[in-house]
């Protein structure tokens, strides 16, 4: 069994959150040096969603370690989408690492950018209401099928919903990113949440940092 933070609510904040604790929007408190990625096809910063402590997920190896998520995202009204958001590697999403991270994209020292709107385009920052739950480990693509009906759903079941770390739900076949080991950072499914995140029609975004604690990856399935 692996421990789960389950994702029970979202709060919105009275004023901007300065501590570098796990939250959606507003802005990143840096704990080093800020390294707001860049757009690879764009040459544009990369919005914020927002950061994770990592303690929870890697135990001793996050302690005192935290995550920024970001990707290539339109303002409000503007059309625009790139679809390279869903890959890992194609330059429009980043998962940063402080202190002690490597990220080989591009990155300026900008403190501040462009963060999470809800619909209406007004800046939104979230806290978010956490559970520890238990939960099985991951199976690989076929080891769903050799179970009983009511088994695979009790997995599905066990396994599914917005989290932060865990076993990762796929439902376009088992697509770890390269390299790794990797934990599960964040799976979120954005068209139920209450700021505005549009990663595609159906869409889960799932983020993962390795093992030691100083990379990441993301990227999105969407049926």
């Amino acid at each position: 069994m692996m421990r789960t933070l389950r994702i029970k609510g979202f709060s919105a904040t009275g004023q901007p959150i300065s501590t570098p604790t796990t939250k959606f929007g507003g802005q990143p408190v840096w704990l080093a040096g800020p390294q707001w990625p860049i757009s690879a096809a764009w040459d544009r910063p990369m919005r914020f969603v927002g950061q994770i402590e990592l303690g929870p997920v890697l135990a001793a190896a996050g302690h005192g370690k935290v995550a920024y998520v970001f990707m290539t995202h339109a303002d409000h009204e503007e059309n625009f989408f790139d679809p390279d958001i869903i890959d890992p590697d194609g330059g429009e999403n980043a998962v940063i690492v402080q202190p002690g991270g490597d990220y080989a994209g591009p990155v300026r020292p900008l403190a501040s950018g462009p963060g999470l709107y809800d619909g209406d385009g007004s800046a939104v920052e979230f806290t978010v209401d956490l559970r520890p739950v238990d939960e099985p480990g991951s199976m690989t693509d076929e080891e769903p099928e050799a179970l009983s009906s009511s088994d695979r759903d009790r997995y599905v079941e066990l396994v599914d919903g917005d989290k932060i770390g865990g076993t990762p739900l796929f439902f376009q076949g088992d697509e770890w990113p390269d390299g790794g080991p990797w934990r599960l950072l964040l799976q979120l499914d954005s068209n139920w949440v209450p700021f505005h995140l549009n990663l595609g029609a159906s869409p889960r975004m799932f983020a993962f940092v390795s093992e030691d604690g100083t990379q990441g990856r993301l990227l999105v399935q969407d049926s």
